[in-house]
């Protein structure tokens, strides 16, 4: 892969690249060396589909209908009818992003020549990308095995005139963007139909997706609780290097070291140098090891899903030597278990976020103004910001079960275990969510506590931080709509202008707030 290139079927894909693609930052043709073996294996399909032996998915049913005959003349016709079949998500549509990236992952998992699916049906779906023509998909109704049929198969009705295609926010059905753009409806062949809709494409954009925002959560509150505990006068004393030594987990030792670094040179920490207190709360002090943890969650999910991007999830698969082997790729439990864990690891985050908010409100030992007023009981300040925060928080928790510990049979018991992973990956982006606003509650009330520390600074690093907040948030004097500074406090988390101000002023400090493991925790 280059810098603005990607090719299908020979560059390894990453998250970070399938998002590049989707939001047409690189251009993503097919390789011809993918073509080639995609060629080779549809070569093979159809002779599998002419031969007298039963292959599962060419000349059989599907499911339980597995040992039903097809004849010849019928294997097109059931191919096109598994996508109308399959056709039966409800809910409202995925955002279009997403869509486009099970559009993406599912181009790739198919050009690496396993799936026995055509040229020309390739080439139509990398079109779609292309033509930012990305259909509309459901958002339930896939219990993740047999791959994500309901979903896949919405995906791919325009490749037949069905479904409805959302262009640039406009919703035309399948059949109208084909005639807008010349263009006619694809014949599937043998196998084609199966092999677009078996697969964990819909899992694994759930998972693209919630790996980047998930990370930009996690450094958004190492920045966040740095500001808390500025404001709250606590101790850089347990981020020491010598202490995490003891206890070298990767997450919480990357966590510390940001932590030292983030507050070196600040007045606000030598204003209190020799103070009296001999701990803080562990909402302060145990940064590392929550925030670490949460890290360590993050980083499980991305090593598993590198594998996912550039594996091969339907069925039957063509390998090698020609062979059809009819296997179980498709299940998404690798996947559901690791996105179960992140929700959880989410969740955790916004939980130790709340329960610094709720310190803030006064401060450990009334270090600051109650609810952040100098005038409080005419005003109640932020004291409803942190009820906005515990809410959202305790909402998390109840998401925080695991889909994948679910399970219930479906296809009259052929498919007698399933993964439920859709419904995990899911949960994490609803999680996600909620997880901005709960660092937005915590920035605002971290911004107005600075001020009060005023004169003192505190590092370069997070000077920057307090003033890309007061660029759009103005200190609270007394009560307002504070709806509006919470919308305004979760944009700079979500759009990711926190995090780059931070590292902006970092990297013009000559500080490095990555180290040795910069690439494991910033790169996916």
């Amino acid at each position: 892969m280059t810098e603005d290139r990607f090719d299908y079927g020979e560059d390894a894909l990453t998250a970070g690249a399938a998002l590049s693609i989707a939001d047409g930052r690189v251009s993503a043709p097919i390789a011809a060396g993918a073509f080639e073996a995609v060629e080779r294996s549809h070569a093979r399909v159809a002779d599998m589909a002419a031969g007298e032996k039963a292959v599962y998915g060419v000349n059989t049913g599907f499911g339980p209908l597995c040992t039903t005959r097809i004849s010849r003349e019928d294997t097109r016709l059931l191919q096109t009818n598994i996508l109308r079949s399959h056709s039966v998500g409800v809910g409202d549509p995925i955002p279009r992003r997403l869509a486009k990236l099970m559009l993406i992952l599912k181009i790739h998992a198919l050009a690496q020549g396993h799936s026995g699916i055509g040229r020309a049906t390739l080439e139509r779906m990398a079109w779609h990308v292309e033509q930012d023509a990305v259909p509309v998909v459901p958002s339930q109704g896939s219990v993740g095995a047999s791959g994500d049929l309901a979903p896949l198969a919405h995906c791919f009705l325009p490749l037949i005139g069905l479904g409805r295609v959302d262009l640039g926010g406009e919703v035309v059905d399948g059949g109208e963007c084909l005639r807008r753009f010349g263009l006619q409806p694809l014949e599937l062949g043998p196998k084609e139909g199966l092999a677009l809709i078996n697969g964990t494409q819909f899992i694994a954009a759930h998972a693209v997706v919630g790996l980047a925002r998930f990370q930009n959560c996690l450094d958004a509150a190492d920045i966040i609780g740095a500001m808390s505990l500025e404001a709250m006068l606590g101790s850089v004393r347990p981020f020491a290097e010598a202490l995490h030594r003891l206890r070298p987990y990767a997450g919480s030792s990357y966590v510390a070291l940001r932590l030292r670094r983030m507050l070196a040179g600040s007045e606000m920490v030598a204003s209190h140098k020799e103070c009296d207190r001999v701990q803080d709360p562990y909402s302060l002090r145990c940064m590392p090891q929550v925030h670490g943890a949460s890290r360590n969650a993050w980083l499980h999910l991305k090593e598993l899903l590198a594998v996912e991007l550039e594996a091969v999830t339907d069925n039957p698969v063509i390998v090698a030597d020609g062979e059809a082997i009819s296997g179980g790729n498709f299940h998404g439990q690798p996947l559901a278990l690791p996105l179960d864990y992140a929700a959880l690891a989410a969740s955790e985050l916004g939980n130790i976020s709340d329960r610094r908010t709720y310190l803030l409100m006064d401060g450990p030992g009334g270090v600051l103004p109650k609810f952040l007023m100098t005038e409080p009981g005419t005003n109640s300040g932020f004291m409803i910001a942190q009820y906005t925060s515990a809410a959202l928080a305790s909402e998390n928790k109840s998401l925080c079960f695991p889909a994948s510990a679910d399970s219930i049979p479906t296809s009259l018991g052929q498919e007698d275990h399933v993964s439920m992973g859709s419904i995990s990956g899911r949960k994490l982006l609803t999680i996600l969510g909620n997880l901005e606003n709960i660092l937005a509650a915590e920035l605002l009330c971290s911004a107005q506590a600075m001020d009060f520390r005023r004169p003192l600074r505190s590092s370069a690093v997070l000077e920057a931080c307090h003033h890309l907040v007061r660029d759009r948030i103005d200190h609270a004097d007394s009560d307002r709509v504070f709806h509006e500074d919470l919308l305004a406090a979760a944009d700079i988390i979500r759009s990711g202008a926190l995090v780059e101000a931070a590292e902006r002023a970092a990297e013009a400090g000559g500080i490095d707030l990555h180290g040795e493991d910069r690439r494991l925790f910033k790169s996916y």
